[in-house]
């Protein structure tokens, strides 16, 4: 069992603006429809469990709920009114891409999420360290493995102050341990009100998730 250091979430979360609807979403790539009448609500301390072959929108529905793009028709919304839009203090977007820039280290990397999430010192390693990456601290990232990118990309979750967490297959890459400490994230971040929506392919399930399967696959 990884050991994590200190309490990620010792701040609490801003005011819950939850939930987020979707009534009848249509989303388009280009020319080509990914997906139409998706009907969604995410609440507060929710899990959605995303399924679907590669091609069946399942990163587009990440992107879409985290206001990079907009649906074609349908309404999604915010319980407070507002439409989705990328914004740190809403939504945190950890994709299959990294988003970490190469020359700089892992330390500097992570000090500029903490900068983005609106942190004003960044607390790691000094209040949590979840995927024990303080040993790369220095390291630049172009010379760390997939796994260790993936280490990296991953800690900014122990200081995002987004309500709602969106993963595109976060366990992509990971040892056995770096996967349980991933699920030990999304448990405490939704004990604190939270809400996340994770694209998978593995199976099986958590107890108390939604699930929503696009595409064929069943």
């Amino acid at each position: 069992m990884p050991i994590m250091s200190g309490n990620p979430f010792a701040s609490p979360l801003p005011p819950q603006p939850f939930p987020l609807m979707l009534r009848d979403v249509t989303a388009v790539c280009g020319e080509t429809r990914v997906f139409s009448g998706l009907d969604m609500a995410i609440d507060a301390g929710g899990l959605w469990l995303v399924r679907g072959a590669n091609g069946a929108g399942k990163t587009t529905l990440l992107r879409l709920l985290a206001g990079l793009l907009r649906p074609a028709s349908g309404a999604s919304l915010w319980g407070d009114g507002r439409a989705p839009r990328a914004v740190p203090e809403r939504a945190t977007l950890v994709g299959h891409q990294e988003a970490l820039k190469p020359a700089l280290t892992a330390a500097e990397n992570l000090a500029f999420w903490a900068r983005f999430a609106g942190v004003e010192e960044n607390p790691w390693p000094t209040r949590s360290d979840p995927f024990s990456v303080w040993a790369l601290a220095d390291v630049p990232l172009r010379t760390l493995s997939a796994g260790q990118k993936r280490r990296v990309s991953l800690t900014r979750l122990a200081f995002a102050r987004a309500p709602l967490w969106l993963l595109d297959e976060p366990t992509t890459a990971l040892d056995a341990a770096g996967q349980r400490t991933v699920w030990e994230l999304i448990a405490a971040h939704r004990r604190r009100g939270g809400a996340v929506v994770v694209t998978t392919h593995a199976k099986g399930t958590v107890e108390g998730a939604s699930e929503l399967h696009l595409g064929d696959e069943r």
